[in-house]
């Protein structure tokens, strides 16, 4: 089995694989402060939970955008499952055309959403891929399946966080869209600017980027936990994939593993 896992600024995702069928996935929330031994507590007691036997985990593979965690995460992984993770970082195989000014500065989260979106759904056509997390972001993938550009926007959670931080009187409310657009109280009021709000943004950056790329045929792939959401409220998004992350690492590491064995 392999176990794979997600750094995230506000959440740790995992997924243990058996072969190609993806046993269990859990979320954790990121926390700086948390040692190795509390995130390995953490998975010892989920893998217990689920009945898995550590020692059946032969092999693990690991993105982040946090490298604070890095260690952290590597050392966890080393003590409590007795592997050596593999990283995405500069030197792993990911098979992955960049055409950006600097491809270091592109993250690992959305080098494995490309990587994934590829080996899922293929090429011949260009491609979208959006993650709704901490940070939306857009990948742009060329019907050559290189990655030509994208776009960074705020998150939905973080533009929630600051209207809220940064007023005295609003609350903090659930983010769901409600009947209608012309709210009537101070919490359908905010979730109707959040909500479609950010389905305006979605909406017109996948319109600029078709006319930019002059191609009506691009396949938009959403991802990431307001993914549902969001797509609920457009019309221009094609495929959901929650675990197109997960299921990238889980391909990295395949790939990177049979390299090692050539």
């Amino acid at each position: 089995m392999i176990i794979c896992i997600d750094v995230g600024n506000t959440n740790l995702k995992y997924a243990i694989y058996d072969g190609a069928e993806r046993r269990i996935s859990f979320r954790v929330s990121t926390d700086l402060k948390r040692t190795s031994d509390e995130y390995g507590a953490q998975l010892t007691e989920m893998l217990r939970a689920n009945r898995i036997d550590a020692a059946d985990i032969t092999g693990g593979i690991f993105s982040s955008v946090v490298p604070s965690l890095d260690y952290t995460i590597e050392h966890m992984l080393r003590v409590y499952l007795h592997i050596v993770p593999k990283q995405i970082a500069p030197g792993l195989k990911t098979g992955l055309k960049m055409r950006a000014d600097n491809a270091r500065e592109v993250g690992a989260d959305r080098i494995v959403n490309n990587v994934s979106a590829l080996e899922k759904y293929g090429c011949g056509k260009p491609m979208i891929v959006v993650d709704f997390g901490t940070a939306t972001t857009f990948n742009i993938l060329s019907e050559q399946g290189e990655f030509i550009g994208g776009v960074i926007a705020p998150g939905i959670k973080g533009s929630l966080d600051s209207l809220v931080s940064g007023t005295a009187k609003l609350p903090r409310v659930e983010i769901e869209a409600p009947k209608s657009v012309i709210a009537t109280n101070t919490v359908t009021n905010m979730q109707a600017g959040i909500v479609f709000g950010f389905a305006g943004l979605v909406e017109f950056i996948v319109r600029k980027i078709k006319k930019e790329l002059q191609r009506s045929d691009v396949r938009v792939i959403a991802t990431g936990g307001f993914s549902e959401t969001i797509a609920k409220e457009t019309g221009c998004i094609d495929v959901i994939d929650k675990m197109l992350t997960l299921d990238g690492l889980k391909y990295l590491y395949d790939l990177n593993a049979s390299e090692e064995t050539v």
